[in-house]
């Protein structure tokens, strides 16, 4: 019979930041950035489903045999808390595991800018984190929070899908909430949330338009509101907030967005040089007054000319965030080129280019935390 909590274990050992388990696979470790097997045979359907069993509760259960998804969170003595998703998979069951550091890092630890110190701050207003999947949002936000914890008296209200840090009590009062099993769904504890006397929001996602409405709502009653976007910059992340209204509640939307917003951090993990690891690209947008003229005449497109103009104001475009890793020693020539966004900048920046535009990548999709983390 497969034990799961061996795998997990074998997983940690590694260094792993995600266990994968497929049927007519051995397991699978990601370690910094790349798929591993484990030297054991592979999985049938019967393991997948056992190793369901071995980690969700019953009604985790209950809900994935009604719609063959989950997202549910795991607290395994000796390893930490985990992040796992289970899915149907050509009628068996697959599995990802997220091991999450055992310890939250700090903003200093993950190497993040000190921008991050000052966003968590402020008194009212929303901040989004954005980035592909597994960019290390989620850990960007803990980091924030945690700073907050050491550093302020407030109460901290999470509404997560599934919770993944635990944060302790320092100097702030922390609320964690469940989708599932503490709440129906984001948009129904935001619409309670302000009777729980809260001075800090986080809201994992904003996925829906009620959701979106909720956060608008809440950060113009004067709260700050953390929350994450999938959008690969930061002027994306705007326009998908935008796009969730109907056509003609969207005018009003730009013009809420545009008062309340504070900043946005949109960041990609990408191998440090020449140890081994990640480290963040960072690309920060804040809103001053240029940046809240441009939404509020509904020309969010042309914000990536504010960044480039902007830098002395604290703002960084990815591609510069790039270059300054670069001249810090922390990444590659040839890496900056990989997930850069205007090769021909960067080259004038860095006298000369190393690739060719087409033969770019883009920063990858998945593979957890950044190096401090993992």
């Amino acid at each position: 019979m497969i034990d799961v909590f061996s795998l997990i274990t074998q997983a940690r050992d590694r260094g792993g930041s995600d266990l994968h388990l497929v049927v007519d696979s051995p397991p699978m470790v990601r370690t910094k950035g790349s798929l591993e097997k484990l030297n054991t045979p592979p999985l049938s359907s019967q393991d997948t489903a056992e190793a369901l069993k071995q980690l969700a509760l019953p009604g985790d259960l209950d809900t994935f045999q009604r719609e063959l998804e989950l997202d549910f969170g795991f607290t395994m003595p000796g390893v930490g808390r985990l992040r796992c998703n289970a899915a149907q998979q050509r009628g068996a069951i697959s599995l990802a595991i997220r091991l999450l550091p055992p310890v939250i890092p700090t903003i200093d630890e993950l190497e993040l800018p000190d921008i991050c110190k000052d966003l968590v701050s402020r008194p009212r207003g929303l901040v989004i984190v954005t980035g592909p999947t597994g960019s290390g949002k989620s850990t960007t936000l803990a980091a924030m929070i945690q700073h907050l914890n050491h550093t302020e008296a407030k109460h901290v209200i999470t509404i997560e899908d599934p919770i993944e840090y635990i944060y302790p009590s320092i100097k702030c009062a922390v609320t964690q909430r469940q989708l599932g099993t503490d709440t129906k769904s984001f948009a129904q504890a935001l619409k309670h949330v302000l009777r729980q006397n809260p001075d800090v929001i986080l809201v994992g996602e904003m996925r829906d338009l009620e959701t979106a409405a909720a956060v608008l709502t809440i950060a113009e009653t004067g709260h700050l509101v953390l929350s994450t976007s999938h959008a690969p910059s930061a002027h994306q992340a705007l326009e998908r907030i935008i796009d969730l209204f109907p056509p003609h509640e969207r005018h009003l939307a730009y013009t809420r967005l545009a008062s309340l917003l504070v900043g946005v951090l949109c960041q990609a993990l990408v191998p440090r040089h020449p140890i081994d690891g990640r480290i963040a690209a960072v690309e920060v947008l804040l809103a001053n007054t240029a940046v809240r003229n441009l939404i509020r005449e509904e020309k969010i497109y042309q914000l990536p000319n504010v960044l480039r103009t902007s830098r002395d104001e604290g703002m960084v475009s990815l591609d510069d965030s790039l270059v300054d890793l670069y001249r810090n020693q922390k990444i590659s020539r040839e890496t900056v080129f990989d997930y850069c966004d205007d090769p021909d900048e960067v080259g004038r920046l860095l006298g000369g280019r190393t690739k060719k535009p087409d033969q770019r990548r883009r920063p990858p999709s998945s593979g957890g935390m950044i190096s401090s983390f993992l």
